[in-house]
């Protein structure tokens, strides 16, 4: 329950969705998932049939270029992670997500959610919200990417995310980044300095 209350809170962000509202419509949808430590959720060329919140741990989303594997999403506790254009598109996923750590997810499946849709308004209406949310960080993140240099964008993504700096395989974060690995490593000695600048102007 602690798993599903987690989820209740996080759509709460987005409208004033009460916990009877919750129970009647997408608590009877919701769905537990555990995998453990490198396990694929999603695989590429499957459609993506499924909405992941993530209550515990660490996951990531990329897609092969080559022999690399391109990370274009790493996300931890209290985040969304699933193949968007898939879901919604019902088209074979060009992504493969898979757990960094292992990890525990609050689910619902896409007939399922279509199955609300129609039942209630306000829930279709919060449905809207939470994919115009992610569309707006998605265009953010794209736009970081062409206008920061590799050092700004490594100094930005440490100053907000300095647990995932622990947490994350230092090889998933470059290419997250788009930053070359020798690169990331140098620029790996800039964190101190400028997380106390940070620190002594807060």
């Amino acid at each position: 329950m602690d798993s599903v209350k987690s989820f209740l809170n996080y759509l709460k962000r987005f409208t004033d969705l009460t916990d009877a509202e919750f129970n009647q419509h997408l608590l009877p949808v919701c769905k537990v998932r555990r995998f453990g430590k490198k396990e694929v959720i999603t695989k590429t060329g499957d459609v993506e049939n499924h909405f992941n919140f993530i209550v515990r741990g660490l996951v990531r989303k990329y897609y092969k270029k080559g022999h690399h594997e391109i990370n274009t999403q790493i996300s931890m506790e209290g985040h969304l992670i699933l193949s968007q254009e898939s879901f919604h598109g019902r088209t074979p996923s060009d992504y493969t997500i898979e757990t960094i750590e292992a990890s525990t997810l609050v689910s619902i499946s896409y007939e399922d959610l279509e199955r609300v849709y129609q039942q209630s308004h306000k829930m279709e209406h919060l449905g809207r919200l939470i994919v115009t949310f992610a569309m707006i960080i998605k265009d953010n993140w794209q736009m970081q990417m062409v206008k920061m240099t590799p050092r700004e964008r490594f100094l930005n993504f440490v100053t907000k995310n300095p647990e995932l700096m622990q947490r994350v395989p230092q090889k998933y974060l470059a290419s997250y980044l788009n930053i070359k690995p020798e690169t990331f490593s140098r620029f790996k000695h800039l964190i101190k300095g400028h997380l106390t600048k940070m620190a002594v102007k807060g």
